[in-house]
This record gives C-alpha cells, structure tokens and sequence, in this order.
C-alpha cells in the first residue's frame, strides 16, 4: 500500500469513527430546538431541522439544512447549508452561512452540534458587522421595523 493511499485511509476511518460518534451524541441529546442526521446511510451527507427560536422573527418556522462533511473532517470544517430561504444578513439565497467557526476560526475540538447551536445562536443575535448580504444588513441597522417584518413574512412564506 503506497503512504498517499495510507494516508488516504486512515483519515477516512478516523473521520468515519467520528462522525459515528457524533451521530450517536446528538441522537441522545440533541441541541434545543434541533435535530440532525445522516441522508439514508451516507454517513458525509446530513440534513438538519432548526425550529425558529422563540421570541425572533423567525419563530414557527422550519428550517432545513444540508450538511456536507469530506475525508478531512474534523480537520476541515463541515459544510453546512441552508435548503429553506431566510431573509438574513448572514445567509445569502444560495443558502451559504457567514459563520467563523465554518470558516478561519474552525478547530476540530467542534462538534455537528456546536455548529448547529452557533447557527440557531445566529437567528436570535444576527452579525451585521459582518454581513453575507449587505442589504438586509444595512436594513437591520437603519429600519429594524421594517427588517422584522420582512423576516417574519419570509418565515411564514417558505419556513412554515
């Protein structure tokens, strides 16, 4: 066996050992207000239910999400997307998440539901200051009333 392929293999069965652990943890104890699992039996392919936090705009709502985990995970953050539409600054319409722990700050010390309780955190206290889409952002900043609103209706549009 070459030392590339070896390689190759053992952080495949490292990555596959984790995420079975995981799986097993948030099965057990699940973040609030969350629940996430592997797509059929691939173990790389998860999809995820947020229910919107109580007392935001986006409470009653459903939101799901695609997580997309390679051979480098925990080395490498999972991707994780959102499949329904939310009117938010930090989630643009491809459903890509500007979070820093899924990008410069990861460390493979995180888990699937650290991950998902920093997303559910991200619906309650957006980061305008560092925003995916600038125009909800600038909204958020200078017509609150009218942001909320907006993120209600987007909520009961395509969440509920």
């Amino acid at each position: 066996m070459n030392k590339k392929y070896s390689n190759s293999f053992v952080f495949h069965l490292h990555t596959k050992v984790r995420l079975q652990r995981e799986l097993a943890e948030i099965t057990v104890d699940p973040p609030p207000n969350c629940s996430a699992g592997p797509k059929g039996d691939n173990l790389y392919e998860w999809v995820s239910t947020i229910f919107g936090p109580k007392g935001s705009v986006y409470e009653g709502g459903v939101f799901f999400l695609d997580i997309h985990f390679t051979n480098d995970y925990p080395f490498k953050p999972p991707k994780v997307t959102f499949r329904t539409r939310i009117y938010h600054c930090n989630i643009n319409n491809q459903g890509a998440i500007c979070l820093d722990i899924l990008k410069d700050n990861w460390s493979p010390a995180l888990t699937v539901s650290k991950v998902l309780l920093s997303v559910c955190s991200l619906l309650t206290d957006c980061n305008p200051r560092d925003p995916l889409v600038g125009s909800i952002a600038t909204q958020f900043l200078t017509n609150r009333e009218e942001h909320d609103k907006t993120a209600r209706q987007w909520t009961k549009k395509f969440a509920t």
